[in-house]
């Protein structure tokens, strides 16, 4: 029995350690393949090119190498789809110009395996998540992207905005809590 077949029965949670462990990218290549269907499919639905989305396919397992090693994933296959979502929107962000927002995976990471069923879900909260940081005042929306999205620190955010470091932790608690009044309204 190969290598391949005999990791095909492992689960995704013990291929990932087992990629973590060792670096093996024939693990992590099993993993990838369960779920690179649904990777296409996002890159498809997305950036609406089937050759593009073929090499976002790979731009992606490409990625993972180094982010599997930076981020904590309980649940591969819904860090795999939001990955593969922002992955898309970067590529057509800087493709045509447009802006759109980044979904960060630890928003977005649950207790809840991701079903067919799951992915409408997911979509709709993450469609809510956007328009519900449409609604922020200007600096809460500024300094939430840049905490939560762009992953910075408060002295990071105060040296690029001018805001006070008081002004700053301010802001972003109280986005968070407009968001977090915002989605449950949303259901």
């Amino acid at each position: 029995m190969s290598a391949t077949a005999s990791h095909s029965t492992l689960t995704d949670q013990e291929l990932l350690l087992m990629y973590k462990r060792g670096n093996n990218l024939e693990v992590l290549g099993v993993l990838y393949g369960r779920y690179a269907a649904m990777v296409f499919g996002v890159s498809l639905k997305y950036i609406k090119d089937r050759e593009e989305s073929k090499d976002a396919v790979m731009q992606i397992f490409e990625k993972l190498v180094g982010q599997l090693h930076q981020h904590d994933v309980t649940h591969f296959k819904s860090w795999l789809y939001v990955t593969s979502r922002n992955h898309c929107l970067m590529h057509l962000r800087s493709a045509k110009g447009r802006k759109f927002e980044d979904i960060s995976t630890r928003l977005m990471e649950n207790e809840a395996g991701v079903h067919p069923d799951d992915e409408v879900d997911l979509e709709t909260n993450l469609s809510a998540l956007e328009k519900c940081i449409e609604t922020l005042v200007h600096e809460q929306k500024h300094c939430v992207q840049l905490f939560y999205l762009q992953q910075k620190c408060y002295k990071e955010i105060s040296d690029m905005t001018g805001y006070e470091d008081k002004k700053v932790k301010s802001y972003i608690q109280n986005g968070k809590r407009n968001l977090k009044i915002c989605m449950d309204n949303h259901g």
